[in-house]
């Protein structure tokens, strides 16, 4: 059976954007007659807001949206993302790591190599085969001891980091946008699994979750296209299920810039719910509904067209 999802992260209420997103994953949901859910991503819990969440899901029932089973706290699944990462370094495909964003940078000047703006910070190695750095000893015993806080290198990069194996080119086909491929030991190197805060980083918290809750399709914006090759990466390196991915197109600002949280994109007014759904379902290409009244409507005669547009057979 379908099974979809909508993630956000209780960081701040629904903007335009990310109702989109939401819009599109019920759409494709209920377009294959399968189930919806709602997940909330609050893993990076200094960044979370308290109550947000009840916003995010009153804002969400406001439009029609209202997911199939109780919603899932990343907050509360920190055993399940120890157990993958317990796995991974028995089969030696993580390793604790010691070095700063400072020992990077210039690890990667000493062998000429220059951060592109905006690119990733590439990972050059320098742990892979048994701690490194200034506080080599002190990580080693925190990294065997992991209950324990870290209270100092407080920009150090991660406490564990799995390999990404080179030169492995990671194939996969985008729903919307079509064939993809990226080369993870070149654009982003190894990457932090557990954070050095103690932390768990997005991309294991992610892919634990989906294959917990046997989600079959992921959809979301198009700014996260460049994490599947990662998460790929770690579905194989698990064993678990590779769900199919489609990237939605971005809503962005006045200055071209996408919408987000943290550049102050406002909350999704929902008022005028019809109104609200209507802009979200144009960002989608669906045809206005003129004499949809609520959204139960509205909803219903945009169904059928998102089936129009990217209903796929399924094996």
């Amino acid at each position: 059976m379908y099974r979809g999802r909508f993630a956000p992260s209780p960081t701040g209420p629904l903007h335009a954007g990310s109702l989109v997103t939401a819009l599109a994953s019920w759409l494709d949901a209920r377009a294959h007659k399968g189930q919806w859910l709602v997940r909330i991503e609050d893993v990076d819990t200094p960044r979370c807001v308290p109550g947000v969440d009840q916003t995010i899901l009153a804002q969400l029932a406001a439009v029609g949206l209202y997911p199939d089973e109780a919603p899932l706290y990343q907050s509360q699944r920190g055993a399940a993302y120890q157990s993958a990462l317990d796995q991974l370094v028995a089969q030696g495909l993580a390793f604790p790591c010691s070095c700063t964003r400072q020992d990077i940078a210039q690890a990667l000047a000493a062998g000429g190599l220059v951060r592109q703006r905006h690119g990733e910070l590439v990972y050059p190695g320098t742990c892979r085969h048994g701690l490194q750095g200034r506080n080599a000893r002190a990580w080693r015993f925190l990294a065997e001891n992991s209950l324990q806080k870290i209270p100092f290198q407080q920009q150090t990069r991660g406490l564990y980091a799995i390999y990404s194996i080179a030169p492995q080119i990671l194939h996969w086909a985008d729903r919307r946008l079509g064939a993809q491929n990226q080369n993870v030991s070149q654009t982003v190197g190894d990457f932090v699994l557990k954070r050095a805060d103690g932390l768990w980083a997005y991309q294991l918290a992610v892919v634990v979750d989906d294959a917990a809750q046997g989600i079959t399709d992921v959809i979301r914006g198009a700014d996260l296209l460049d994490n599947t090759a990662r998460q790929i990466m770690l579905q194989q390196a698990l064993g678990l299920a590779q769900p199919q991915y489609l990237h939605t197109p971005l809503v962005l600002g006045a200055q071209g810039e996408k919408l987000s949280k943290q550049n102050g994109a406002l909350a999704i007014e929902t008022g005028c719910p019809v109104a609200v759904l209507q802009q979200a379902g144009a960002v989608l290409g669906l045809a206005a509904s003129p004499n949809a009244e609520t959204p139960a409507e509205w909803l219903q005669q945009a169904v059928p067209q998102w089936a129009d547009q990217h209903l796929k057979i399924r094996a």
